[in-house]
């Protein structure tokens, strides 16, 4: 299936799972579920085995959320008023798309970067 460019970037599957989620993001899984707590805007649903499982703008909220904690420098508490200042101007979905762009291609670099050790042959990069 070929994404179009008007698709949101994270769309290769309906769910992830939260290990999936914390390599998406770089997050450790307690992050995860501490944020749950703190942002009503965050709740995934959970499978039949009691897992939880994100969906694309769940993993895209996440990111928003980590921006402004650990860019933008927000506590917790003025993270939440900005996401509600946010929802309520409607420009949640325009922060969430611009946040997510760099995001997404550090992530993809890395993960190419990772299939490239592995692909490579002992001796084939320059190293004993």
């Amino acid at each position: 299936m070929e994404l179009m460019s008007d698709d949101p970037p994270i769309l290769k599957k309906a769910y992830y799972s939260i290990g999936e989620v914390c390599d998406l993001t770089g997050l450790k899984p307690h992050v995860i579920r501490y944020w749950e707590t703190q942002f009503e805007m965050l709740h995934p649903n959970k499978n039949r085995a009691g897992n939880r499982v994100f969906r694309p703008q769940e993993i895209e909220f996440i990111l928003l959320v980590r921006h402004l904690l650990y860019e933008e420098k927000f506590t917790i508490e003025g993270a939440r008023q900005k996401l509600r200042g946010m929802r309520r101007e409607g420009a949640l979905e325009e922060e969430r798309q611009e946040v997510l762009s760099p995001e997404l291609l550090q992530a993809m670099k890395e993960e190419l970067e990772s299939l490239r050790r592995v692909l490579t042959l002992p001796g084939m990069d320059g190293e004993s």
